[in-house]
């Protein structure tokens, strides 16, 4: 007579998935594949055009632009969205480890400084996007000449604008997160739980932001 599986050892049950993964886990890795292959249809699509067209535009005379200092600085401003982006990962990760630890105050204190950078990266953006929008830059616009100096396609601000405004959702989104997760911590929803596994899933959309990030900045602005 075969002997019955414990509850607590069936995957399905909320315990253990059939890889040893905790189950909300295995799922936040099944969205973020999922995520992945969205972005990575974009920009492939992206590529495809790019690279199939006669001329593009030049991204240092179309990113050259700094809130104060004018024009003349090519990708300096992106280059401190950059940094600003991979400091909030930084932060997320010492969050994490927090949790761990079930330090507290720590995590609280990281999950602001995320959440902080996350809403400095976005008003960034939005900064850029007022600024090329004034140029005369939109879907279905695009002001800017090809490298060659040739009357460019509306392929290149169609692209950026969509792919950067689909990544600049993804960042509110998981600022939207991290601001839950500073809550249900200043609550002790995760010291009565004994333990800060929700942070870490957080943790894994947060850096999969950054990391797509890296090839939307590659593709668009060094390309």
């Amino acid at each position: 007579m075969a002997q019955a599986v414990p509850a607590e050892q069936k995957w399905w049950s909320g315990g253990k998935s059939p890889f040893n993964l905790e189950y909300g886990k295995l799922m936040m890795w099944y969205f973020l594949m999922s995520d992945a292959f969205t972005f990575g249809a974009f920009l492939i699509s992206y590529g495809t055009i790019r690279f199939a067209s006669n001329g593009w535009p030049d991204p240092n005379k179309v990113f050259q632009s700094f809130p104060g200092l004018g024009s003349g600085y090519p990708l300096a401003f992106v280059s401190l969205m950059t940094f600003i982006l991979i400091i909030s990962s930084v932060t997320m990760v010492l969050a994490v480890q927090a949790g761990h630890a079930m330090d507290k105050k720590a995590v609280v204190r990281n999950l602001i400084l995320t959440i902080i950078g996350g809403l400095a990266f976005l008003s960034c953006q939005a900064w850029e996007w007022t600024h090329l929008h004034h140029e005369g830059a939109w879907w279905g616009s695009n002001p800017f000449l090809n490298a060659d100096g040739t009357k460019a396609s509306t392929n290149f601000t169609n692209f950026f604008f969509t792919i950067t405004g689909f990544h600049g959702f993804h960042v509110f989104s998981g600022v939207i997160i991290n601001i839950i997760m500073l809550i249900m911590t200043l609550n002790d929803v995760f010291e009565r739980k004994g333990h800060y596994l929700m942070i870490e899933k957080a943790g894994l959309y947060w850096h999969f932001v950054d990391l797509v990030w890296v090839f939307v900045f590659t593709c668009f602005y060094l390309i």
